[in-house]
């Protein structure tokens, strides 16, 4: 097992995103995952859904991660910036790197993400690892 993958944070966004991530992480070689999501909060402003609502959204996507991995760890992030609160996350339990997917979707999907995933490349302190999404073409985060 390479190091690189010994403890990894996968940030995962949905349900969908959640079980590709653990699909791509399976075909791999790694020690432990600890799934994250962000729970982006509107900084002042009232936020989009409660937080009621949003943890259990979360606990959606960490069972399709298990459908796939079985047990793994978990944890619910609270932020106003997603990329910053991911990396939080990684420095917390000392991740080896963080593991992503990339996201499928026309142009406009990707010209509306591309900044978060711009930032996740350049903006951190640890590897990024990007792994190939299912043969389907289905991505993840």
């Amino acid at each position: 097992m390479a190091d690189l993958l010994d403890r990894v944070v996968v940030p995962v966004a949905s349900e969908d995103d959640a079980e590709a991530s653990a699909r791509a992480l399976a075909r791999q070689s790694y020690g432990e995952a600890v799934f994250v999501h962000v729970v982006e909060k509107a900084g002042g402003a009232p936020d989009k859904a409660g937080v009621e609502q949003r943890e259990l959204e979360a606990e959606e996507m960490f069972e399709a991660a298990r459908a796939v991995l079985g047990d793994v760890e978990t944890d619910i992030y609270y932020g106003t910036d997603v990329v910053e609160t991911i990396f939080d996350a990684a420095e917390d339990v000392d991740a080896s790197a963080v593991v992503v997917t990339p996201r499928g979707g026309n142009r406009l999907v990707q010209l509306a993400t591309g900044d978060v995933a711009l930032r996740m490349v350049t903006e951190n302190d640890r590897p990024v690892v990007v792994l190939p999404a299912d043969q389907d073409g289905e991505g993840g985060t």
